[in-house]
């Protein structure tokens, strides 16, 4: 078949390179690309978010499976203009894509639904949320109502922090219009989880489990960032943990919405908190996680493409995916200053030493360990024949093998390997479970 990737980062260089391996896929294409993506996939100069010129395109040149990486061109309607036209499109409808776009819509499906999720309220007044942390008077967490890039979540220790994160979305507007409106959560404890599932309005098929780190700094310290790395599995919970997922979250959600009219198609990522047998939902998004889709990418197994098309068809029953048993971490290399302000167009070297061949004695070393390493490129540009910077997150150096513990060290040796002035990574991916482990 002919695909379409819609998105130029990190997560839809993994998709590109995991579709060029299917073996349904004969012809790739992906909007602007980068000089990553390009290699596998011919560029379309359209912006993700022209939907009109997207589908005027699919059209033209007859692609079969249009697969949207980001959130935007959802939430914006490429679903449904796509199909208007006759056009097959993984992905949710403008009203279904409600459940990334708006917060409170998405809490009020848990509710009806009977999803397990903290305790809320929502308001359009700054003064009524006010005097609501006032009497709480405990930690509570603060949330933008609409896209906010990942960045719209302030975890509050108190109400001063949390009034803080009130006048920031509300009254200074530094999510824009995404801030107007606010959700404040009780705030929980455990660990954050990421969940997928790949859905046909019905059913739905596990992608499995990982887990990021948002934080910009070790510990989880510092402001919130798309995300520094992730990986899978997370081997401090077992599939007892999935099946509850799917069946105490997916299903009643993919039923409450039918009931509404606006079945789910595509991809629903479930965030969640884990606190030994407690489980709650905290977001729902309706696309693959950035960088978790790169983890997830590196131990997929079977036709992505096929499982793809089948749930944009509305009949995922005879499609099966699975997932290597192997561990896959994934870490971001990211820009000095980010998420603030950095500086673009820096020289990036040292990708070539392993994508080109790895010095021996590491090639050496991770044939011994049966490990594969793939750098994805995130945020990259081409300038004069040599690749720069051109994002907050740079690349993602990625691994998978047998052994976490060695999925982790052979991409923190790719990451060393890679220079760029200012780059920055945390240094902690996975450390929750290699301690976990260790115990």
């Amino acid at each position: 078949m002919r695909v379409l990737v819609i998105g130029k980062g990190g997560r839809e260089h993994a998709l590109c390179w995991r579709l060029n391996q299917s073996p349904s896929v004969w012809k790739l294409f992906c909007t602007i690309g980068n000089p990553g993506i390009n290699s596998l996939a011919t560029p379309v100069p359209i912006e993700p978010n022209d939907i009109h010129k997207l589908a005027e395109f699919a059209r033209q040149e007859k692609i079969d499976l249009t697969v949207v990486g980001p959130e935007e061109p959802l939430t914006l309607g490429i679903a449904d203009e796509f199909a208007a036209r006759g056009l097959t499109l993984i992905g949710p409808s403008k009203a279904a894509a409600q459940l990334e776009a708006s917060k409170s819509f998405a809490k009020q499906i848990m509710c009806e639904a009977g999803v397990p999720t903290a305790a809320f309220a929502v308001f359009d007044d700054i003064e009524q949320a006010r005097g609501y942390v006032r009497d709480l008077n405990r930690p509570l967490v603060v949330k933008a109502d609409g896209l906010a890039a990942g960045k719209g979540v302030s975890v509050c220790d108190g109400p001063a922090a949390a009034l803080a994160a009130i006048d920031a979305a509300m009254e200074r507007q530094v999510f824009g219009a995404a801030g107007k409106r606010v959700v404040i959560e009780e705030r929980l404890s455990g660990q954050e989880l990421s969940f997928f599932a790949l859905c046909d309005g019905k059913n739905a098929l596990a992608l499995g489990m990982a887990q990021d780190h948002k934080p910009i700094f070790d510990g989880d310290r510092g402001p919130n960032t798309g995300g520094m790395g992730a990986y899978s599995p997370v081997p401090q919970f077992d599939a007892g943990l999935e099946e509850r997922i799917m069946g105490e979250v997916v299903r009643p959600t993919l039923d409450v919405m039918a009931s509404r009219g606006c079945p789910f198609r595509g991809v629903l990522f479930v965030g969640l908190m884990v606190d030994g047998a407690r489980l709650n939902v905290l977001e729902f998004n309706v696309r693959l996680g950035d960088p978790e889709c790169e983890a997830l990418m590196m131990r997929l197994e079977g036709d992505l493409a096929a499982a793809l098309l089948a749930a944009a068809r509305g009949d995922l029953s005879a499609e099966h995916l699975s997932l290597s048993a192997r561990s896959a971490v994934a870490v971001v290399l990211a820009s000095g200053g980010y998420p603030g302000n950095y500086e673009k167009g820096l020289p990036i070297t040292g990708l070539e030493s392993i994508e080109g061949g790895a010095p021996s004695d590491v090639k050496v070393r991770w044939a011994m360990e049966q490990v594969r390493v793939k750098v994805f490129h995130a945020g990259t540009a081409s300038r004069s024949g040599r690749l720069v910077t051109d994002g907050g997150r740079v690349l993602v150096a990625s691994a998978l093998a047998p052994k976490l513990k060695d999925a982790a060290a052979a991409a923190y040796q790719a990451a060393d390997m890679i220079e760029f002035s200012g780059k920055h990574l945390r240094r902690d991916i996975a450390g929750k479970a290699l301690g976990a482990l260790q115990t």
